[in-house]
């Protein structure tokens, strides 16, 4: 058990050296290209997930939004597989690091706003001014709606880390927990350990929920310019 609480969220390090690429890299193998004729079900398995997945985004789009079809069912794919892989035990998350989720974040907003700018100019400008906007509160609309643009790659990224982060804190709080009643009380350390179990249980839900909803989020703004 850690003595500091968020010692599990430090980047490791091998012989000095930072090893969160090697971890980014490795969800890769989960997936390993195949030339077989026949798959096997896993595969299997993978190929229904993309296709159901690539329906829900691309539903919305229009044939310019669907170019960005493989680069939003990687990032769903990724997110997801990093997510599931850092509940394992003596693991790494690279997604509770704000500036990996901010690296992800602000490319893919700044890609789809300037393909906005560039496509449909006149409709992006149109977004920092409502019709019928009385002149006095023109300038106070325009800084408002400003903000609120650059706060979008914020919040994506701030969503995930700390929704990440909260799960995998509130899990090692209670196994402490459970560890320091085994001596004490094992009826109470029975039920902290299936509260424990419970919570496992969820965090694997909201690992999967929190990489559909950054990549759902990612693929409206695509949809709001083009």
């Amino acid at each position: 058990m850690n003595e500091n609480l968020f010692a599990s969220f430090a980047t490791p390090t091998l012989m000095g050296l930072p090893v969160v690429l090697l971890i980014i890299m490795f969800p890769m193998l989960l997936y390993p290209p195949s030339n077989r004729l026949i798959t096997n079900r896993l595969s299997a398995i993978q190929q229904w997930l993309v296709k159901l997945i690539l329906k829900q985004l691309m539903s919305i789009h229009n044939t310019k939004g669907r170019t960005w079809s493989l680069m939003l069912i990687s990032l769903i794919l990724f997110i997801g597989s990093t997510n599931l892989l850092g509940l394992l035990p003596h693991s790494f998350t690279p997604t509770t690091q704000l500036s990996m989720n901010l690296g992800m974040a602000i490319p893919l907003w700044a890609g789809a706003v300037i393909m906005g700018f560039r496509h449909k100019t006149k409709s992006s400008l149109a977004h920092f001014l409502p019709q019928g906007t009385p002149i006095p509160l023109i300038p106070m609309l325009i800084i408002i709606e400003t903000i609120s643009l650059f706060i979008q790659p914020m919040a994506l990224a701030i969503r995930l880390t700390a929704n990440i982060t909260a799960g995998h804190l509130l899990m090692h709080l209670i196994g402490g927990a459970t560890l320091a009643l085994m001596s004490i009380s094992t009826t109470t350390a029975f039920i902290t350990f299936i509260i424990l179990l419970l919570l496992t249980m969820l965090e694997f839900a909201v690992a999967l929920i929190q990489a559909y909803v950054f990549t759902l989020l990612v693929s409206l703004y695509l949809h709001d310019n083009t």
